[in-house]
């Protein structure tokens, strides 16, 4: 209290010094006195109401214990002379044995009474009951076989209740009542008919469809009534509980499965388009279903059915089952290919799952997967194992349809430009386009693999294209006469080169679409070597054609048969113009020293030409060294050469001009393509002049 008391007067001395810090307070002590009395009383008085509230409380607490006490009194009195009355009565209820007997019997015969007319109308009911079961009449059979039901489980019950033990009793009226078994049992299939057919009876007949569920809804209940009183009493009918709501669920779903496997009409002997059939029946049906379903039957069964949400999970489940068995078979590669295409993309799409009838019921988002990712892996990898295979065939088809032209006794074919080609691009690369877009309806991932695919086998087929030009070649030179038109093959080979090139750039714009995919492309080998390789070394079969052809006319040239007069110039200016006649029908950039480049080769003509018509010796220093300046691949045995055909030059001369040239400085231009170091100097002397 002394601590309280010490705290009081410190909190005081606080706010009074609170209320007096300035001279002009000092005037309203009084009023601040009267303020903090008034505050005193009313706490005080509350103080003092809440204290007598506290103690009326106690005493009206004490008062109903003390009340309290006297009644357990009271009834441990009475419990006592209970006690006491029933010791005194126990042999009193043994003397009424024999009124519990004749009250047991009473009952059954009442029972009895009760349920006489019930037992000896039973076949009358049997009969009606049938004869409504084959008439379709559902309802008025199903109640007539509740009413049976309900003799029998009542007759069964009774005497269930008073002897459970006596077996004979319960047989009997089990035998008695035993068609009413037969009836459910034949009533079920009626039942269970309509729920198969219930996609067509819910557009013919759907109050035929609203009968059965309202049956199966009765049946349920009954059921929840007996299986309620089995915990009371343990006692159940025989067939009970029927559980048909279950079994509907379970017809439903066996019916939706046959429906999705018998949609297969056809097999791959009987048609190679089999599986595309079946895929887009299933699709037609799977669809027109469902809207059904969504449209029609939620109107005939009770909302807590949830029959469009339960048909949904048996369908998806269906295709599910159906969709590994077809993948677990030995698909072709087509066929791989249909069926990814519809599992990954159609099924989820407009056209089956994501219409627009379907929503918002149907989400696709939540659609499990038809295929597990490992089938989908296993069976890409068997299409891609397939597809490489197909691919080789197919490349080494159209390589030997293309060889069988090569030797036929017409040119090739040319484009609109006049340039010769065969149709070997065109093939390879629209089989190439159709495995693309095919790969494409599947995923951008199969597209890539298959366009990488595409690329590798390229570069063999390339490999093996150049191998049979060279074979062409060689066969050619053996006998070339044979193929009649060997230069115009050759060329259109050269062409295809730059096809192939053109081609395969328009593929991967087309098939790329980002730069993780174009890195990935890049990654492979090119084809341009390749190519480039094969396209050179046919244009170096073509010049060396020309070169055999004039071999003959140009050995003459220099010759005493020259000098006496010989059309062999004639003839090799014919011969060149014939063969560039066809050189000019091969593509840029192949038409190099064929085409436009051809001038700046002849100035190479004009600038020797200089040298050997010069007429004075004195400036033949001057010229060769131009002619080198110009042509800084030139040799020596060139300009030895060059000097003897002019035959006016000495040993000596021909020596001091070539040490000269050779101490003297020479720089190429960087753009200088060198042309001497492909042309062979033979054996050349005075002597052939002389022949």
């Amino acid at each position: 209290m002394k601590e309280t008391d010490r705290e009081a007067v410190a909190t005081a001395v606080q706010r009074v010094a609170g209320m007096l810090q300035r001279p002009d307070q000092l005037d309203k002590v009084e009023q601040y006195r009267r303020r903090e009395a008034r505050k005193k009383a009313s706490v005080e008085a509350r103080l003092k109401a809440a204290i007598q509230s506290q103690l009326d409380g106690v005493r009206t607490g004490l008062s109903q214990l003390h009340n309290a006490l006297n009644d357990v009194k009271d009834v441990q009195r009475s419990l006592a002379d209970v006690s006491k009355d029933w010791r005194q009565s126990i042999n009193t209820i043994e003397s009424l044995k024999d009124v519990k007997d004749a009250v047991v019997r009473h009952s059954q015969l009442a029972a009895a009474v009760e349920n006489l007319k019930n037992i000896f109308s039973v076949p009358e009911i049997v009969r009606e009951t049938q004869d409504l079961i084959e008439q379709g009449a559902l309802l008025q059979a199903h109640r007539k076989l509740m009413d049976l039901e309900c003799s029998r489980d009542g007759l069964m019950y009774e005497q269930y209740r008073m002897d459970s033990g006596n077996t004979r009793d319960m047989t009997l009226i089990h035998s008695y009542f035993g068609s009413t078994q037969g009836l459910s049992d034949e009533l079920a299939k009626q039942l269970w008919m309509v729920l198969q057919r219930s996609l067509v009876t819910v557009r013919r007949d759907p109050t035929l469809l609203v009968s059965v569920v309202r049956i199966i809804e009765r049946e349920e209940k009954i059921d929840r009534r007996i299986l309620d009183r089995k915990k009371q009493t343990s006692f159940v009918p025989p067939g009970r509980p029927k559980n048909w709501k279950e079994k509907m669920f379970e017809i439903l779903d066996r019916t939706v499965t046959t429906r999705i496997e018998g949609t297969q009409a056809d097999t791959r002997e009987s048609d190679k388009m089999w599986l595309v059939r079946h895929l887009e029946i299933i699709r037609k049906y799977v669809l027109d279903d469902l809207i059904v379903a969504k449209n029609l039957m939620v109107q005939c069964f009770p909302p807590h059915y949830e029959i469009f949400r339960n048909l949904l999970s048996m369908y998806h489940q269906a295709l599910r089952t159906r969709m590994q068995e077809l993948a677990a078979e030995d698909l072709e590669a087509n066929e791989i290919v249909s069926l990814l295409t519809w599992v990954l993309n159609t099924y989820t799409s407009a056209e089956m799952m994501g219409n627009a009838e379907l929503a918002p019921e149907v989400d696709v988002s939540i659609l499990e997967p038809l295929l597990s990712p490992d089938v989908v892996s296993e069976l890409l990898d068997t299409y891609m194992s397939t597809l490489t295979s197909n691919i080789i065939a197919w490349l080494r088809k159209a390589l030997e349809t293309d060889k069988k032209d090569w030797i036929k006794e017409t040119e090739p074919e040319a484009d609109q430009d006049g340039y010769y080609q065969t149709t070997l691009p065109a093939i390879v690369f629209q089989m190439f386009e159709q495995n693309l877009q095919v790969a494409a309806q599947i995923s951008e991932d199969l597209k890539t693999k298959v366009l990488v695919l595409c690329l590798q086998q390229m570069n063999s087929f390339l490999s093996r294209y150049k191998e049979e030009a060279q074979s062409y070649k060689e066969e050619h030179l053996r006998d070339r006469q044979h193929p009649h038109c060997y230069v115009q093959y050759v060329i259109a080979a050269i062409n295809n080169c730059q096809t192939f090139k053109e081609s395969i750039v328009s593929l991967k714009r087309k098939y790329l679409r980002s730069e993780t995919e174009e890195g990935v492309s890049l990654s492979q080998p090119s084809v341009d070597g390749i190519l480039d390789a094969i396209a050179q070394e046919g244009c170096s079969s073509l010049l060396e054609e020309v070169f055999l052809d004039l071999e003959q006319h140009l050995s003459e040239l220099m010759t005493r048969k020259w000098l006496l007069g010989s059309n062999a110039v004639d003839i090799i200016c014919v011969t060149v113009e014939d063969y560039f006649s066809d050189f000019a029908k091969i593509k840029k950039p192949y038409k190099k020293g064929f085409g436009e480049d051809a001038d700046g080769h002849c100035d190479i003509i004009v600038a020797i030409a200089e040298v050997i018509k010069l007429t004075d010796p004195s400036l033949l220093y001057l010229e060769v060294s131009t002619l080198v300046s110009k042509y800084p691949d030139i040799r020596d045995e060139h300009i030895g050469a060059l000097l003897a055909m002019r035959g006016d030059t000495s040993r000596d001369l021909k020596q001091t001009i070539i040490e000269t040239l050779e101490q003297g400085p020479t720089q190429a231009n960087p753009n200088y393509v060198p042309i001497f170091k492909e042309i062979m100097v033979p054996s050349l002397n005075v002597a052939k002049l002389l022949k």
